[in-house]
C-alpha cells in the first residue's frame, strides 16, 4: 500500500498540501478531486517520484510498477501499434531479442526468449494492443500508420493506450476522457472497472467517476479528505455538511426554483411532457447535491435572446461533406425555440460535420438550409480556443464585442466565470486550457444567442464549471444542439437525441442509456460482419501463422517436456523396485529367525525408496501442472 503521512508540498512559496495524510490500498480505485490549482497534479508528480517532499513522508512499495499517460507525443515514424507496444518495455525488449535471434538462427536464444515471453503472457500482448486501439476509436487500417500521421488529440489516445498496455500495480490517469468521444468513454469505463491494479484518477466527468472509482480523495484547505464511495456519494456527504450553513442553503433554493420554473412551464404541454421529466429528475438530484456546489466560484446565466423567431433554422434534404465526399445525406431538422437536441454516433460518423453545417462553417452540397434573419448563433468548438488573441485580456475580448460597454460592467460579467481582480486584465497567453475554454464560453454567453451549437464544450472544464454550465443551459430559452461525451450534461440539458450513423441523421428518442445498448449491438454486428466477410486468403494466413506459433511453442516447452520424460522414467524404475520389495515382504517365511538379515536389508531398501518415489511423484506432478497451464494459455491465445 501507499502511505502518505503529514506531507507538505510547496510550489512557488505557496503550500498546496500541509499536514496531509491518506492511505492507498492495493486494488482500490480513487478519484482525486478538488479546485483547480489545489495540488492534484502535484500529488501525481509525487507518486511518480518526480519531486521531493518539503515535509512528511510518502511510502510507495519498491516493487510496484507504475504507468501514467505521457503529456506529449513526438512525431515518430514508427507505427501506432509499435508505439503502444513500447508501453510494455519488457515485452518490447524480448520482441527485439527474438527478432535478432531469428535473424542469427540462434535456436537456444529463441527458446529462452519464448519461455520469457510465456512468463509475462507475451503471446497475448499484441492482441491486447489491438483491443486498446480499437476501443479508443482507431480503425483497423489506422494501426499501422505512423504516429506522425495523427493529430494531437489522436496522439493523446495513443499515449493512453500505451499506459494501459501494462498490468501496472499503480495506474495514474489525469483527465483520460478529454480527447475521447462518448463511444470511447464507454469503452474506457468498462476497461477500468475490470482493471485489477490500483488506480488514481483525476477527472471532471462525474458519470465516469461514478462508474469507475470506489473512493474519493478531495483536496481542500491543503488537506486530503477521504470519502468512501463514488463521486455522487461524495457530493451527498459534502452537501449534508454544507446544508447547515444558511447562506449556502439560500443559493440552493435559487437553483431549485430555476428548475421548477422550467417544469411548470413545459410539463403541462403534451409535446414537452416527456422532456420535462428529465428536469424533474434533475430537481430531485439538485435538492441533495446543490449545496456541494454552493461555494463555487462560477455564477452566470444566459440572458433572454433579443429575438426568438420560429423556426430558427430548418434543414430539408440537405447533404453535407467535404469536396466531392458526402458524409451525411438527406438531413431533415427543424430547430425552434426550446429545441434541445444532443447528437449521438460513433467516432467519424459526422456529428461535428453536422454542427459545422448548422454553424455556416460548411456549405450544403445539396438540399435546403433555411436560416431566419433574426438567427443569432452561439458556436463553441475547440478550435476557437486557438483563435483567441493571446496578447489581449479577457476584458479586451469582450470590449471588441461591445465597444460601448464600460470596463466595470465587463469585469462584473467576467467575475461569474471566475475572472476576478487582475485576472480579467491579464493577457490570455499564459491561460490554461480550462481558462481559455471559460473565456470562449463567456464571449458566447455575452452575445445573447438564440441558437447554441456546442461541440464538446466541457473539455478542459472542471467539475464546478461544468455544473455551472449545466445550470445555465437549463435556463436557456433558445434552441440548442450539442455534441459531448459528458453524459451528466447530456442527461440534464438535452430533451431528445438524434443518431448520426451510416450517413443519416435520425431521431433516436429521449433515453441516453438506450444508446449504450445500441452501441453494443452495433459493435457485435460489425464484428460478425468482419468474420463473415473474411477472405479465404486471410484464413490461410491465419492457419499458416497458427502453425508457426505451434512450432515455436513446441520448441519453447521442449526443456520442460524432457524433464517430464526423465521423471517418468525414474518413477517407473523406482516404483518397480518398490513393488518387488513389497511383494518380498509379503512372504511369511521372511520373518523366521534365520531370515532376519534379509528382512533387515529389504526394510532398509523400502525406507530409502519410499521417500524417493514420493519426491519424484511430487516433482512430476508440478511439471505436469506447469505443462498443462502453458498448453491452456497457448490454446487461449490461439482462440
Amino acid at each position: 500500500m501507499i502511505q502518505i503521512s503529514e506531507i507538505e508540498l510547496l510550489r512557488g512559496g505557496k503550500a498546496l498540501l500541509k499536514n496531509a495524510s491518506a492511505t492507498l490500498f492495493p486494488e482500490h480505485k480513487v478519484g482525486l478531486v478538488g479546485a483547480n490549482g489545489c495540488g492534484k497534479s502535484t500529488l501525481f508528480s509525487l507518486l511518480k517520484s518526480e519531486l521531493s517532499l518539503d515535509g512528511g513522508n510518502c511510502s510507495i512499495p519498491k516493487d510496484w510498477s507504475l504507468a501514467s499517460v505521457k503529456q506529449e507525443t513526438p512525431a515518430l515514424e514508427i507505427s501506432a501499434m509499435d508505439y503502444v507496444l513500447q508501453g510494455h518495455p519488457d515485452y518490447y525488449a524480448l520482441r527485439i531479442a527474438l527478432r535478432e535471434a531469428e535473424q542469427n538462427n540462434d535456436g537456444d536464444t529463441q527458446a529462452k526468449v519464448h519461455i520469457q515471453l510465456e512468463n509475462i503472457k507475451g503471446y497475448s500482448i499484441e492482441a491486447k494492443a489491438g483491443e486498446l486501439l480499437h476501443g479508443l476509436g482507431f480503425a483497423n487500417n489506422q494501426i499501422e500508420n505512423p504516429v506522425s500521421a495523427f493529430s494531437g488529440g489522436w496522439r493523446m489516445r495513443l499515449n493512453l493506450a500505451q499506459a494501459l498496455i501494462r498490468d501496472a500495480d499503480l495506474l495514474l490517469l489525469d483527465e483520460p476522457t478529454n480527447h475521447l468521444d462518448l463511444d470511447a468513454v464507454y469503452w474506457l469505463e468498462r476497461f477500468l472497472r475490470a482493471y485489477t491494479g490500483t488506480l488514481v484518477l483525476i477527472s471532471h466527468d462525474r458519470e465516469f467517476l461514478d462508474a469507475v472509482v470506489d473512493q474519493i480523495w478531495h483536496i481542500d484547505k491543503q488537506l486530503i479528505n477521504v470519502y468512501k464511495g463514488n463521486y455522487s456519494q461524495f457530493e451527498r456527504q459534502k452537501a449534508e455538511r454544507l446544508l447547515q450553513q444558511q447562506a449556502m442553503f439560500d443559493k440552493q433554493q435559487e437553483q431549485i426554483a430555476h428548475l421548477e420554473q422550467f417544469i411548470t412551464r413545459f410539463k403541462a404541454k403534451a409535446s414537452k411532457a416527456k422532456q420535462a421529466q428529465s428536469r424533474v429528475k434533475a430537481l430531485e438530484r439538485m435538492e441533495k447535491l446543490a449545496p456541494a456546489h454552493a461555494d463555487s466560484p462560477f455564477n452566470f446565466e444566459f440572458a433572454e435572446p433579443t429575438a426568438l423567431p420560429n423556426p430558427l433554422m430548418t434543414l430539408d434534404k440537405a447533404k453535407a461533406g467535404y469536396g466531392d465526399v458526402t458524409i451525411l445525406n438527406s438531413i431533415k431538422l427543424n430547430l425552434v425555440p426550446g429545441s434541445r437536441i444532443a447528437l449521438l454516433g460513433r467516432n467519424g460518423a459526422g456529428k461535428s460535420t453536422l454542427i459545422k453545417l448548422l454553424s455556416g462553417d460548411l456549405q450544403p452540397q445539396a438540399g435546403e438550409v433555411f436560416q431566419h434573419q433574426g438567427l443569432n448563433i452561439g458556436y463553441f468548438a475547440q478550435h476557437q480556443l486557438e483563435s483567441l488573441d493571446l496578447k489581449a485580456s479577457a476584458v479586451t475580448h469582450l470590449q471588441r464585442l461591445n465597444p460601448k460597454a464600460s470596463e466595470q460592467s465587463l469585469r462584473d460579467f467576467l467575475g461569474g466565470f471566475a475572472f476576478v481582480g487582475d485576472k480579467a486584465l491579464d493577457p490570455v497567453a499564459p491561460f490554461s486550457g480550462g481558462e481559455k475554454a471559460r473565456l470562449v464560453l463567456a464571449m458566447l454567453v455575452y452575445q445573447k444567442p438564440n441558437l447554441l451549437l456546442l461541440d464538446e464544450p466541457t473539455n478542459h472544464l472542471d467539475l464546478e464549471m461544468r455544473h455551472a454550465l449545466v445550470m445555465a443551459l437549463q435556463g436557456f430559452e433558445g434552441a440548442m444542439v450539442t455534441v459531448s461525451h459528458d453524459r451528466h450534461m447530456l442527461k440534464n440539458t438535452a430533451d431528445e437525441f438524434y443518431l448520426v450513423d451510416n450517413g443519416e441523421v435520425t431521431q433516436f428518442g429521449y433515453d441516453l442509456d438506450a444508446y449504450y445498448q445500441w452501441l453494443l449491438n452495433a459493435n457485435k454486428e460489425a464484428a460478425k460482419s468482419d468474420t463473415d466477410d473474411e477472405p479465404k486468403a486471410h484464413s490461410q494466413v491465419n492457419r499458416k501463422e497458427q502453425k508457426r506459433l505451434e512450432a515455436e511453442f513446441r520448441k519453447a516447452v521442449q526443456p520442460l517436456k524432457k524433464q517430464i520424460e526423465k521423471l517418468e522414467k525414474q518413477l517407473d524404475k523406482h516404483a518397480a523396485e518398490l513393488t518387488e520389495i513389497e511383494e518380498a515382504l509379503g512372504d511369511n517365511t521372511l520373518y523366521n529367525d534365520d531370515n532376519k538379515a534379509k528382512l533387515k536389508e529389504l526394510l532398509t531398501k523400502q525406507a530409502t525408496l519410499t521417500p524417493k518415489v514420493n519426491e519424484i511423484e511430487e516433482e512430476l506432478l508440478i511439471a505436469l501442472e506447469e505443462m498443462e497451464q502453458k498448453e491452456q494459455a497457448f490454446a487461449n491465445e490461439l482462440a
